[in-house]
């Protein structure tokens, strides 16, 4: 199985890719492609409402608050960057594994 390419940032936060698959019949975190994490959202890409699912989906899966999970990038792509603070990187890579199981 692909692993997601994680960095951390000097401000201590982890950072790594997200394509978003919005409308879809679940919201999940589904594959990993090209080091990127694949999440699917119920939510049509309107009004900020697939970027609400995905925050909440990614806090979900990390299990931390939404206010630690933020897109630092990409808020009208689907191709988006987002940070997670107050967890080790290395705690993020094993969430996410598990996540995806």
């Amino acid at each position: 199985m692909e692993a997601v390419k994680l960095a951390l940032t000097r401000a201590g936060a982890v950072r790594f890719q997200v394509l978003a698959r919005p409308r879809a019949h679940a919201s999940c975190i589904a594959a990993v492609r090209d080091g990127a994490l694949v999440v699917q959202i119920t939510a049509a890409p309107a009004d900020g409402a697939a970027n609400e699912e995905l925050v909440a989906t990614l806090a979900e899966a990390l299990s931390v608050a939404k206010r630690q999970v933020a897109i630092a990038r990409g808020a009208s792509s689907r191709t988006k960057l987002v940070e997670v603070l107050g967890l080790p990187i290395e705690e993020v890579a094993r969430r996410l594994s598990c996540a995806m199981r």
